[in-house]
């Protein structure tokens, strides 16, 4: 009875092995995906860029900037002052003595020929370095949400491969425990095999952990708890060509379009705004005023002034706030310089790393997946045969499986470097300027 038990389970553990083993050409180990996986990455990726906190904030500090412009470019705020001129004080002698009067004048600050238009210039410059700084913001944002999306995934790929060789383990462990109780086995293969299974369940209880962590971070992302019933993923969108033709050409492509470098520019270019007008500010502004006066039965004074505001403490004044300008501009174009290196060391990177999980990729689909259902199988059958070692088979189970989790994990990093390079060359992310 005993030796019928164990030559059934050993027959139905090499059928559900032959089912699962590869067959060439090798499939992949992801089941069939599931429709729409695209459409819901992109949901997820328009919720964050509608809800985040931090985009919240740049746009409110966007529209704070636009404020700023018309203001820059108005007149000083005008100055009515009344006047009361009393000869022969204290004696009150208006309408009696010709220079005594009582009247209203009114002062209008005119700053000098081109300073307006260089306060507006400077502040529209402003706004655009807070364009830049949102649609930065959108890309990091756009970025890690695809980024814990490709985590979750490899997460899902990898409890899904776990899970299945929890049952091969359990049939590895009926097997030896079949044997050894029909007295053609060792009891060292059922420890072995029950150590096994304990280890894939502590790793089962890991993944858990870790997709819950990540699901938490992608909730934050998404401004709230909108994560919280992500299911299983089964696919990940597509990923397109990288930028430029040649494929060298990305890293001029990076410089021309990174988010960090445009705003670097805008930052230069709003730092020479208040350049301009600082060195503006030397010159002088002017004062003109009109004021009637009454004098009772004497008849009416009109009054006519024109002052200019000298900028007589120019050195201690105005003269710094020109040096200090001149070093936020050098201060700006040592940035930009080092924000376009920063891209094209990041383009040249993203782009290696990017061809390397491509080429890895291929490598575990077409080798390392076939050659270790291969390898499993044959040390399956030879310890059902008697004549392997369950260390054998234990060892090219492990390899069996984490060439699965590892497929899974590549495929996650390919997808990573795309949508680092998406966030780098400023393509495909979603623009919503308030």
């Amino acid at each position: 009875m005993r030796r019928t038990i164990s030559v059934f389970l050993a027959l139905a553990f090499l059928g559900y092995a032959s089912a699962a083993a590869p067959h060439p050409p090798a499939p992949s180990p992801i089941p069939s995906p599931r429709p729409g996986e695209g459409e819901t990455l992109e949901a997820l990726v328009a919720t964050a860029l509608e809800r985040s906190p931090a985009l919240a904030a740049r746009r409110a500090a966007l529209r704070a900037a636009r404020e700023r412009e018309e203001p820059a470019g108005a007149l000083p705020d005008p100055m009515v002052e009344a006047m009361l001129q009393n000869a022969d004080f204290p004696r009150y002698t208006v309408g009696t003595v010709d220079m005594s009067m009582a009247g209203v004048e009114v002062r209008q600050g005119l700053p000098y020929p081109g300073k307006r238009h260089a306060r507006v210039a400077a502040a529209r410059a402003e706004t655009e370095l807070r364009a830049a700084e949102l649609a930065a913001e959108e890309g990091r944002v756009t970025a890690a949400v695809r980024s814990l999306y490709a985590r979750i995934y490899a997460l899902d790929r990898e409890k899904q491969a776990r899970a299945a060789g929890r049952e091969l383990a359990d049939l590895l462990s009926a097997t030896a425990a079949a044997r050894y109780s029909a007295g053609s086995g060792e009891q060292e293969p059922i420890l072995k095999a029950q150590l096994e299974l304990s280890r894939l369940e502590e790793a089962l209880e890991g993944l858990e952990g870790e997709r819950a962590e990540a699901v938490a971070e992608l909730g934050r992302r998404l401004g709230g708890p909108g994560a919280g019933e992500l299911g299983e993923i089964a696919e990940l969108p597509p990923v397109g060509d990288l930028p430029g033709d040649p494929p060298g050409d990305l890293a001029q492509v990076a410089v021309d379009a990174s988010p960090e470098v445009l705003t670097a520019r805008a930052s230069l270019a709003a730092a020479e705004g208040r350049l301009a007008v600082a060195r503006l500010d030397r010159k002088p502004d002017f004062v003109p005023s009109a004021g009637l006066a009454t004098r009772g039965s004497l008849g009416a004074v009109l009054t006519l002034r024109f002052g200019v505001e000298l900028p007589f403490w120019k050195k201690t004044k105005q003269e710094p706030l020109i040096r200090a300008a001149e070093a936020e501009v050098e201060m700006a174009r040592g940035e930009l310089a080092d924000a376009e290196a920063m891209a094209r060391a990041e383009a040249a990177r993203l782009a290696a790393r990017r061809r390397q999980a491509e080429r890895q990729i291929v490598r575990f689909r077409e080798a390392i997946l076939p050659q270790s259902s291969a390898a499993f199988d044959a040390a399956r059958a030879s310890y059902l045969n008697g004549r392997g070692d369950f260390s054998t088979v234990v060892a090219d189970f492990g390899l069996w499986l984490e060439a699965r989790v590892e497929l899974a994990r590549r495929e996650a990093e390919r997808f990573v470097a795309w949508a680092e390079v998406e966030r780098l060359t400023g393509a495909g992310a979603l623009r919503r300027m308030p």
